[in-house]
């Protein structure tokens, strides 16, 4: 079994893309996009619209993975073509270019290192660690993870976390991030005032909830499941980082669709240049990648997702804040 830096080699012929399929992914998905949004205004029947909406906040997950790929020179590298519908699509779903690209690469470098700041990254602390903080820190902690926050990421992750904080932590470098906030406000009163509250609900609210939430969730997901590891600075290393600490996600061939195949995601993070749609083609091309660690969408392990809270050094494993171990060593300190 390859394995190191040798694991990493393998994938390079993967590593280009077919200009031909990278156009035509991207611009059927932007069509079948702006049909179903155009069908949340004007679809006869209330069903359909509802089915409209639905369809869009999945169309909007597959561009925004297309959009993500682009952003890592996946797909359609150095065309200015590219460069503007991909630019006006970040801006479009509340994850501008500047602040995506910024804090995706240092996720990318940085996934599972325990010690390195938490940018683009839900916040991983050690048992002990959690249980020397304060409530407020606690409660800030649980609540960045908790699953509401992560239901609503439209607010939590996107509008606020991608574009409010980016642009209040450095108004100059997201310019973007502003422009985000102020197209996104804009039209959604818009829409409101000159279409009224179900037009809204269907062509902004819903296709946007939907989208987020999923896309937050996946991004959970992928880097906090049962068997992750998480390494400290010293003992660090991309492929493991890659191999164990990222997990195939198992989905239905149509949930692949929509979220264009980034279920391989400890692929993608063991060479993030390959395309989305050679993805498969590469787990079935290496046998390595084949031994991968998995989750599912199934509730099952949705849930047993959402139980993981801390990381446990001794047990090298994340465990539950109710685990009896994590109990133990709060009376401890407590003592």
């Amino acid at each position: 079994m390859l394995e190191g830096k040798d694991l990493i080699l393998a994938t390079k012929p993967y590593a280009s893309e077919f200009r031909g399929k990278s156009w035509l992914y991207t611009l059927s998905t932007l069509c079948f996009l702006l049909l179903a949004l155009t069908a949340t205004l004007l679809a006869p029947y209330l069903l359909l619209k509802i089915a409209a909406s639905i369809l869009s906040g999945l169309l909007i997950v597959r561009m925004f993975v297309i959009y993500h790929d682009h952003q890592h020179h996946a797909i359609l590298y150095k065309s200015k073509l590219a460069d503007v519908i991909m630019a006006i699509f970040g801006i479009y779903v509340l994850a501008p270019t500047s602040i995506w690209k910024r804090s995706h690469d240092y996720h990318h470098k940085h996934n599972s290192k325990l010690f390195s700041a938490s940018i683009g990254s839900y916040p991983i602390v050690t048992r002990k660690k959690f249980l020397s903080m304060s409530k407020a820190e606690k409660r800030s902690y649980l609540f960045t993870r908790h699953p509401l926050t992560i239901l609503w990421g439209y607010l939590s992750m996107f509008l606020v976390g991608m574009c409010i904080n980016s642009f209040l932590s450095s108004p100059r470098k997201h310019m973007d991030s502003l422009l985000a906030i102020i197209i996104h406000l804009t039209a959604s009163i818009a829409v409101y005032w000159l279409l009224g509250w179900q037009s809204w609900l269907l062509f902004i609210f819903i296709p946007f909830f939907i989208a987020c939430s999923i896309g937050a969730y996946l991004f959970y997901a992928q880097h906090n499941f049962p068997g992750v590891t998480f390494s400290d600075n010293e003992s660090w290393s991309y492929d493991k980082a890659a191999m164990l600490s990222s997990s195939y996600m198992v989905m239905p061939p149509l949930m692949a669709w929509f979220t264009a195949n980034i279920g391989h995601h400890h692929i993608h993070h063991l060479n993030a240049r390959i395309p989305f749609y050679r993805l498969p083609e590469v787990m079935q091309g290496i046998p390595a990648l084949q031994n991968a660690k998995t989750t599912s969408l199934k509730p099952k392990d949705i849930w047993a997702c959402f139980q993981l809270k801390v990381w446990d050094p001794e047990m090298n494993q994340m465990v539950g804040i109710k685990s009896k171990k994590l109990r133990a060593l709060s009376y401890e300190l407590r003592a």
